[in-house]
């Protein structure tokens, strides 16, 4: 059996339920646009002395800020707690369901994969619904020249960046379509960068070629990338890229998760 909070009395409770209310909807209205105390008690269903109350209480704790023709508007305190929070949110438990969803609508074989240090690590991978399976595993390194993932990844990179990575691999031919040669690979990962994916055509391993795209932060930078891998005997090239507007619409659901606001959805 529950036993009833009697430390605040109910009627006292309901009155900070309601005044929790009220500063909540002045930090939507705020969120819209700057506003004057005015403009905001115009709006509101209480007193003016009401609002300015708890816009004092708001702006001494930092949740809103006062500019200089004595507008209310969002404070350093949300931008901190909005950082908190995103940091709390792990890259994998928040992609989960979403690339569960993509594998069972593709049937095919899901990875997310992510820079650990100066190698590109796999770190969820969901198996393909046919027979043929991927070799990868969870905690397997991806080639940095050759894996559509990689490539997601070092695209996001500043191009100085890219090159002293590109100058450093050890570019083994394992295939007739491998990247040989850092020219090579920063041409493609300029082609990466404009297309906004990648793919790994046949160039790890000649059976299979898969194709990646990125997933965002908050701040836009590009923090996993998700891929779809298919044995070439069971989807032709053409066929691999008519799973890229599925695998976009899950690395873009992530992204949004992740607190990233596309261009598409800005300008909406």
């Amino acid at each position: 059996m529950l036993k009833r909070d009697i430390s605040t009395p109910e009627p006292e409770r309901d009155i900070l339920s309601q005044s929790l209310m009220r500063a909540i909807d002045l930090l939507g209205e705020l969120a819209a646009k700057p506003a004057t105390l005015d403009e905001l008690a115009s709006k509101a269903a209480v007193h003016k002395t009401t609002v300015m109350r708890l816009l004092h209480a708001m702006e001494e704790k930092r949740f809103v800020v006062r500019d200089e023709d004595q507008r209310f508007m969002l404070g350093s305190k949300l931008f901190e707690l909005s950082s908190l929070a995103l940091e709390q949110r792990d890259i994998r438990k928040v992609a989960h369901p979403h690339l569960a969803e993509l594998n069972g609508r593709t049937g095919h074989t899901v990875h997310l994969a992510a820079f650990e240090g100066n190698e590109v690590v796999y770190i969820d991978k969901f198996e393909s619904h046919h027979p043929v399976r991927m070799y990868s595993r969870i905690g397997l390194t991806a080639s940095l020249h050759s894996a559509a993932v990689s490539k997601v990844l070092l695209a996001d990179m500043p191009r100085s960046r890219q090159e002293k990575i590109a100058a450093g691999l050890d570019y083994v031919k394992v295939t007739e379509n491998t990247l040989t040669s850092p020219e090579a690979l920063l041409a493609e990962l300029e082609q990466v960068r404009i297309q906004g994916w990648a793919h790994d055509n046949a160039e790890h391993e000649a059976f299979v070629h898969c194709i990646a795209a990125p997933i965002r932060d908050a701040s836009g930078a590009v923090v996993a990338a998700a891929s779809c891998s298919v044995p070439v005997v069971m989807l032709s090239y053409e066929g691999l890229l008519e799973l890229l507007p599925d695998l976009k619409a899950s690395t873009e659901a992530i992204s949004n998760d992740l607190g990233w606001i596309s261009h598409e959805r800005n300008s909406a």
